[in-house]
């Protein structure tokens, strides 16, 4: 049976609510498009495994909402396989898991962890004879203590880089962090901290514009949006004591991988002596920044805004999805076990 009175996300704005990232009930798991947050808020209902699969690659949820989604993704699939001879089930199962895994390349190998994880329960229960409806409770706790878990990481991490925060500072962010800016708000809250937010506006989906600035607005912040060409400006002029990001990526040798346009940022924040502090903990999946692959992702999106076309027909259009900021760059890694520098990350695990 699931405690649900201890969840992590009380104090916490809208859409970082559970319910309000990825949520399995009934036969479907309804989504959040942030895509399209807060200028209408609708979510994406999946009745299948697939679907869930196509809304993560599809971008309808970010930060850490793909792996929430592939989380309660295992619970659907588990839910559908009612619809399967008995004897195909865990196959079934193990097919789910690879399908939600490897919906977007950079981030696979923390993907597999999590629904490999999942895999494993559900099958565990099938094998000692668990019913149908006991594959779909064991997926969906799983889900579950995945989600708050991490919120609860998620807790320490905020507190860590609120600490990094001088009172009545100002900082500048860079696409969404997710869950990280909201408990850092709630620390900085907690402190009072009377904290002051910039907003890259992070094209082309406008993450940094739609999310992060709505967090922080949701909370009660100040909070300003800026365009991508603004940072260094901004930087200068409105005197932003700290740059942070989250990170899709920390390989062990201290290299970032995170939403095209940080490295840019980090290296305007170096020219100017600001600290760049990046939140996340490293990834053994990747011992090196040679073990990334980098995702393009379709053209036509830097070609248009909020799906309008903005080019004459016959531009072109590139989207490197990520990019890597190398380890001089970087101030500090923020984790859930304290600040490590970039050339010392790879202690994480001792």
């Amino acid at each position: 049976m699931i405690d649900f009175t201890n969840r992590n996300d009380v104090d916490l704005a809208f859409m970082l609510k559970f319910e309000n990232v990825a949520w399995y009930e009934g036969g479907e798991v309804r989504i959040l498009d942030r895509r399209i947050y807060p200028i209408r808020t609708e979510f994406v209902v999946c009745k299948h495994y697939e679907e869930v699969a196509k809304a993560i690659a599809d971008m309808v949820t970010q930060s850490e909402g793909p792996y929430t989604a592939a989380a309660m993704g295992m619970a659907l699939a588990a839910y559908e396989a009612k619809d399967q001879k008995v004897a195909n089930i865990p196959e079934f199962i193990r097919r789910a898991a690879h399908t939600l895994s490897h919906a977007r390349p950079t981030t696979s190998a923390q993907m597999e962890r999590i629904v490999n994880g999942s895999a494993e329960q559900i099958i565990n229960r099938f094998n000692n004879g668990g019913s149908l409806s006991d594959l779909v409770d064991t997926a969906f706790e799983f889900a579950y203590n995945y989600i708050n878990n991490n919120y609860a990481k998620y807790t320490i991490i905020g507190k860590n880089m609120a600490d990094v925060i001088p009172n009545d500072g100002t900082i500048l962010t860079q696409c969404f962090a997710g869950t990280v800016v909201g408990t850092m708000l709630r620390e900085c809250k907690r402190f009072g901290k009377n904290v002051k937010v910039f907003c890259a506006e992070t094209r082309p989906y406008f993450q940094g514009a739609r999310l992060t600035a709505s967090v922080a607005c949701d909370m009660g912040f100040d909070v300003t949006v800026i365009c991508d060409n603004m940072p260094f400006y901004t930087m200068k002029t409105k005197k932003i004591d700290v740059f942070t990001s989250a990170s899709d990526v920390i390989t062990m040798d201290g290299y970032v991988v995170n939403k095209v346009g940080t490295s840019q940022i980090a290296l305007c924040a170096h020219m100017l002596g600001i600290p760049y502090y990046v939140t996340g903990t490293p990834d053994q999946a990747h011992p090196d920044i040679n073990s990334v692959v980098i995702e393009e992702r379709s053209a036509q999106l830097v070609k248009e805004s909020m799906g309008m076309q903005i080019t004459m027909d016959g531009v072109k259009g590139y989207y490197p999805a990520f990019d890597i900021t190398a380890p001089e760059y970087v101030t500090g890694i923020v984790t859930d076990k304290g600040i490590y520098n970039p050339e010392t990350v790879h202690t994480y695990f001792d």
